[in-house]
């Protein structure tokens, strides 16, 4: 039988060894990444009962989804992904899963606005341990041809963590209260955690790079020059901050918009938009990561060709879908651009995985991840609550409609991007 690369640095393993050992991190990996969107979407599924007890704006809302979760998770995802380039990552996961659970939990016992702003910064800070030295495991357990499909693979944690949180929220709203769903959710990822201790190995660093040793890791300013000298790489960095702005404003404020705008029962949005919304999103992470790495094998520009084709299906369906009049055709209508919407996030991953020395994978993931962050999730679905409190006065509940509307512009821009990328990618290839 031939023999597999070695891992923790021991002796060589056999090619079925490696592969189950590959197939339980990368579920395991899944599952932890799972917990960590359910965190994210159950305060968005559950904002209309939260703001009626609380009594906050949709300014208000924005920071909490977007900018006071993005700031501590993207604060804390450099150091810590630098720690993750130094020591076992696995062991790091499940300590960052105990801590976001924990504070997950704690938000189902607070009382007002600020507490609920505080325990949110606690899962931001939390979470920021979760995929990027996800990313880099699973990058010494896949090779580069196969990654873009790994990381695909791995996520599907993103919509499948939006279908479990927008179906559990919304029963959790109607049958035990929103703040019983925070602390199961919480319960269950701590319960969660040392199981991915026990049950995943730590790989060897470059285990699976045939031309690239396992290497010293880098200063972090020497891992943030590599996005500024190489021309791929600057241009993903930009390209996915435009379509994370877009992708997490939507994400964000749909089921507000169906439940407020379009009068969606909450009972029908976990019927039918939780399954939507994680079928939908599925399709568009591991189609993106599934083409690139088939024609990635032809030619390198899948990279930005893949992602910008799906952003121009994006902008005119969506269009279409604010304005019907009913949910059932709106719900119907974003089938599409909630597919189209996620189509970047595997090949930009899977671009920064290969492109970057394996002691680095982890700092090179958090940097991008600043941009998904920091720009994306922080200022996109802040961007478009201030949108939508400003036009409230003249608009009314419709006032949100047009807030999404806003978003088109920023989608437009990413498309553009991530087709210049294209023109350096073969070059950053070939180096």
């Amino acid at each position: 039988m031939s023999q597999a690369t070695a891992l923790d640095g021991g002796a060589p393993v056999p090619d079925s060894g490696l592969a189950l050992r590959r197939n339980v991190a990368l579920v395991m990996l899944f599952i932890v990444g799972t917990i960590n969107f359910v965190d994210r979407q159950l305060l968005s599924v559950l904002v209309e009962p939260i703001r009626a007890e609380m009594d906050f704006s949709d300014t208000q809302f924005g920071l909490l989804t977007g900018f006071a979760f993005a700031l501590f998770y993207a604060a804390a995802g450099v150091p810590v992904a630098m720690i993750a380039d130094r020591w076992n990552r696995i062991k790091l996961i499940g300590i960052a899963c105990v801590v976001w659970s924990g504070f997950t939990a704690a938000c189902g016992m607070v009382s007002n606005f600020w507490q609920l702003a505080l325990m949110r910064f606690g899962v931001g800070a939390g979470e920021a341990g979760g995929t990027a030295p996800s990313l880099s495991v699973i990058a010494d357990y896949y090779s580069p041809a196969r990654r873009p499909l790994a990381i695909g693979l791995f996520t599907l944690n993103g919509p499948f963590g939006v279908f479990v949180g927008a179906t559990f929220g919304a029963w959790a709203a109607a049958n035990i209260g929103w703040r019983n769903a925070f602390i199961v959710i919480g319960i269950v990822g701590i319960l969660v955690a040392p199981l991915l201790i026990w049950l995943v190995r730590e790989p060897a660093r470059g285990a699976m790079d045939a031309h690239k040793p396992a290497d010293e890791a880098l200063p972090f300013s020497q891992s943030l020059a590599m996005f500024i000298r190489r021309p791929s790489l600057r241009m993903v960095m930009i390209g996915s901050g435009l379509a994370a702005f877009v992708s997490y404003g939507m994400l964000n404020w749909i089921p507000a918009f169906l439940m407020r705008t379009q009068k969606m029962p909450l009972e029908a949005m976990a019927t039918w938009f939780g399954p939507a919304a994680g079928i939908t999103f599925g399709i568009g992470i591991l189609g993106g990561g599934w083409l690139v790495s088939h024609r990635a094998k032809y030619s390198a520009r899948a990279y930005g060709t893949i992602p910008a084709l799906a952003t121009a299906v994006l902008i005119p369906t969506f269009i279409a879908a604010l304005l019907v009049d009913t949910w059932q055709a709106s719900l119907a209508l974003m089938l599409i651009p909630m597919a189209a919407c996620t189509a970047y996030v595997a090949p930009a991953l899977a671009l920064v995985q290969n492109l970057t020395p394996p002691r680095s994978r982890a700092t090179a993931a958090a940097v991008l991840m600043l941009m998904f962050n920091i720009i994306g999730l922080g200022l996109g679905p802040l961007f478009a609550g201030v949108v939508s409190d400003s036009l409230k006065p003249v608009h009314g509940d419709e006032s949100l409609r047009w807030a999404l509307m806003a978003l088109m512009p920023f989608a437009a821009a990413a498309g553009l991007a991530q087709y210049r990328m294209t023109r350096y990618l073969e070059k950053d290839f070939a180096e």
